[in-house]
């Protein structure tokens, strides 16, 4: 049993760095409750592209839909980096929806199924490739690189039972599957141990969009 320790936040706005021109990266803790839902498949036309109400995507051609419908990132992991960069690093500055205490995020396995609070059930369906709004919005040189190297890319969720959540509440592992695969090693996979990609074909619970990345990279 984990805790959610911040639950965050972003809007769109104005950041000349990213592709777009404009993110919502930038995720701010928030009194709840706050209504978590399934935001529909990526690129639905008048979604926020977020499972999280309140929340924003916004370059939704690669990020956010059902697939990346919430983030998650331990708060022991951003810790770890703080002390490693040598700079706080707040609740939210990841870009993640929900900071955790107790809970590996990065060793979550892909179909594990998380309870937040009374209602809400979460799926961990796929892993976080860095971006250079990412990079451009921690400021740090050779960021991406440094990301990928560590390997500690936390956890995408799909919204299995929406409902409200709010800071504080417990976060319990309802179920694993029967397999080894988490979002560690599908990260691993998709940039630096393309050796590991026939594992992620064995599990359907893993996010279309990364199987099908999987798929092509093993098709000759």
């Amino acid at each position: 049993m984990g805790k959610l320790i911040s639950l965050n936040t972003g809007r769109d706005r104005a950041f000349a760095d990213s592709d777009l021109g404009r993110t919502a990266i930038d995720k701010r803790p928030v009194d709840g409750p706050v209504t978590v839902t399934a935001p529909g498949p990526r690129g639905t036309r008048g979604s926020s592209g977020s499972g999280i109400v309140g929340d924003w995507i916004c370059d939704q051609r690669h990020h956010g839909g059902d697939d990346q419908a919430v983030y998650a990132y331990g708060r022991e992991e951003l810790d770890r980096w703080e002390r490693e960069l040598g700079r706080e690093l707040p609740n939210g500055v990841f870009g993640e929806n929900l900071t955790t205490l107790g809970l590996a995020t990065t060793d979550a396995l892909i179909g594990e199924r998380w309870r937040i609070g009374p209602d809400v059930v979460l799926e961990v369906c796929a892993t976080r490739i860095p971006c250079r709004t990412f990079q451009e919005w921690l400021a740090e040189r050779g960021w991406v690189k440094r990301f990928t190297q560590r390997a500690l890319p936390g956890a995408y969720l799909r919204v299995i039972e929406s409902g409200e959540i709010r800071a504080g509440d417990e976060v319990t592992v309802l179920s694993r599957p029967d397999h080894e695969v988490t979002s560690g090693v599908v990260f691993r996979a998709l940039t630096l141990e393309p050796e590991l990609l026939p594992l992620l074909l064995d599990v359907p619970q893993l996010g279309s969009h990364q199987r099908d990345h999987a798929v092509r990279r093993l098709t000759p």
